[in-house]
């Protein structure tokens, strides 16, 4: 049976972050790839116990506070051979899920009006991830190359803000569209050729 990806989430941040707590682990998640990756928080503590159990991590009492009952976790060369082999091996094209487009899809049978609550909300919500990413990448920048994995998490970031700058564009757009024609039907530009619709008629 093929296993969760949840423990290659937990052993590439103690990688980076060893003596992590579940809790400080769970924070770094939605801190890092928390913005690409929805992770089962869920399954973090259940994970944790059967990585130890299987010697890819270690737990031991807290070093920064030792008065604390808790544990702290970090990799063991075990660990990290299982994540350098996931990370070989090619990424699964996983079908996207994204009510937001499916609802989208389907505004004809609401019409406009619902069509343009629905992106102004997107808007709004891409708006804050781009302004949060932004004071992340001013941050980053003067002080981030002291860390190995610098390049690829810049390369991450970069991927996020040319994605999300993308988006805003094209809802501006869609806003002006469903604006100027309410009732018309949407022209989908598909490289050399125009459309005005995805359905396939016979």
């Amino acid at each position: 049976m093929e296993r969760s990806q949840t423990q290659y989430v937990l052993l590439g941040i103690l990688a980076i972050h060893p003596n992590q707590s579940g809790y400080e682990i769970r924070k770094t998640i939605e801190q890092s790839v928390g913005f690409f990756w929805g992770e089962s928080f869920g399954q973090i503590y259940p994970t944790l116990k059967r990585l130890v159990a299987e010697g890819s991590i270690v737990a031991s009492a807290s070093k920064s506070k030792p008065t604390a009952r808790r544990q702290e976790y970090s990799i063991t060369p075990r660990g990290r051979e299982a994540l350098e082999r996931w990370l070989a091996i090619p990424y699964r094209e996983d079908p996207p899920r994204d009510e937001f487009l499916l609802k989208l899809f389907f505004a004809n049978e609401a019409g406009p009006d619902v069509a343009i609550a629905h992106i102004r909300r997107f808007q709004e919500r891409n708006r804050q991830i781009l302004t949060t990413l932004e004071q992340i990448e001013a941050i980053s920048r003067p002080h981030g190359s002291q860390f190995a994995g610098y390049r690829y998490w810049m390369l991450t970031l970069g991927y996020g803000l040319a994605h999300i700058r993308a988006v805003l564009a094209w809802s501006d757009t869609v806003l002006a569209d469903l604006a100027a024609n309410p009732e018309a039907p949407a022209a989908l530009s598909l490289g050399a050729e125009t459309v005005t619709s995805p359905i396939p008629h016979e």
